[in-house]
């Protein structure tokens, strides 16, 4: 197992798993959120092949709409 840090929140996930893995088993769609993944934005492209690391630091952040 490795822990992460997910939302400010820790979180034990099983290796190897990539951010596109991770948003899948949240039920997240990645084209409505950004993530940053240890404090640098990480491209949209990039989340099947980003393998997250033992003491991770990611951020999910979801789009809001409104006027």
């Amino acid at each position: 197992m490795i822990s992460v840090t997910l939302n400010g929140e820790r979180r034990d996930l099983e290796p190897p798993v990539t951010v596109l893995a991770l948003l899948d088993q949240l039920h997240i769609d990645p084209r409505v959120v950004a993530v940053e993944y240890n404090r640098a934005v990480l491209k949209r492209t990039r989340y099947a092949e980003t393998l997250i690391d033992d003491g991770a630091e990611i951020e999910i952040v979801s789009f809001v709409g409104g006027g």
